[in-house]
């Protein structure tokens, strides 16, 4: 994706999600710009349950705006909402180009309560649930998520080679197609990448978290997708990890953003899918008019004055 001086105002057109371009996952070619389906089911802090009928509308509406990689996984559930669930009423049957990746590791009790990661010897049984919950026969792509801590936090080192391990033999018996790895060190994917082939790093990134920096130049140079995860919540009000929003670099966010007539949170994904060509966007929302908002930002290119203003931007909070 190279940038230009090109402007995208908010109501220019359809958005494409091709607009960006796209990447192969292994044998599976995919638009860049993706769906993420966590916040299909409501986050913790919203006092009401979302509506199925919108979180249903979002995912039809994303594959009719050529979103063909959507992200989920079996845990992605609130008291009333599952997000493989709704994936699989909306879209049954699939498209024959949709994607959709999914990602084992942590598990949650009935009541919701995250438990702790799981065995080796576990992983068939979330793999098969993934399954059974999307209506599938195979996943196209599995990422092992490691661990709780994520960027800043001091991700866990420890080996992954076990776990992942367990996912090739999978891998093998035909239950998984492609391996991706998520939530790591770059000594990981190394160790990961000499036990299977991996097509995607899924991790922590954005403007403003910007730890994984040189693991996004790495994973170039291998060849690999790098997916980057709340790439944009951390300006949000109430969706921060942490504490408040965080607010560094606003005011060159909105300098941009004024001079493309579009938003902020354009701004933030643009130059994110900016940062190479192997890298993918999968932000998720609950709401179309957000979605369509963010297939667009896959439109916008950034010149090269205002990449270098951005990338000037160091979060304080990191």
């Amino acid at each position: 994706m190279t940038a230009d001086t090109n402007t995208m105002g908010t109501n220019t057109g359809t958005p494409d999600a091709a607009a960006a371009g796209t990447w192969q996952l292994g044998d599976l070619t995919i638009n860049r710009t993706g769906f993420g389906a966590m916040r299909l089911v409501g986050m913790p802090w919203e006092k009401t349950p979302r509506s199925r009928d919108a979180a249903i509308a979002v995912l039809r509406r994303a594959v009719e705006l050529g979103v063909n990689h959507i992200d989920t996984a079996a845990f992605y559930f609130a008291p009333r909402r599952s997000a493989n669930e709704l994936i699989g009423t909306a879209l049954q049957p699939y498209p024959d180009d949709l994607v959709i990746t999914t990602k084992v590791g942590p598990a949650r009790s009935r009541d919701g309560g995250f438990e702790p990661m799981g065995r080796p010897g576990e992983l068939r049984g979330q793999v098969e649930e993934n399954i059974r919950q999307l209506g599938r026969d195979h996943l196209d792509v599995v990422n092992l998520r490691w661990g709780t801590s994520m960027a800043g936090q001091g991700r866990e080192p420890e080996s992954v080679a076990e776990h992942f391990g367990a996912l090739a033999e999978l891998r093998e018996a035909g239950l998984i197609r492609h391996l991706g790895i998520s939530n790591i060190l770059p000594e990981q994917l190394t160790e990961a990448m000499a036990i299977a082939p991996v097509v995607c790093v899924q991790n922590q990134y954005g403007l403003t978290s910007r730890e994984d920096d040189a693991l996004v130049d790495l994973c170039g140079e291998l060849g690999v997708a790098f997916v980057p995860f709340f790439a944009v919540g951390a300006a949000v009000p109430g969706a921060a990890l942490a504490g408040g929003p965080d607010e560094t670099g606003q005011a060159e966010v909105a300098a941009v953003a004024q001079a493309h007539g579009v938003t902020p949170a354009q701004v933030r994904l643009a130059w994110t899918l900016h940062r190479g060509p192997h890298v993918l966007a999968i932000p998720g929302t609950g709401s179309v008019t957000h979605l369509e908002e963010n297939i667009a930002a896959g439109a916008l290119r950034l010149s090269e004055d205002e990449l270098a203003l951005l990338d000037g931007v160091v979060a304080t909070t990191s």
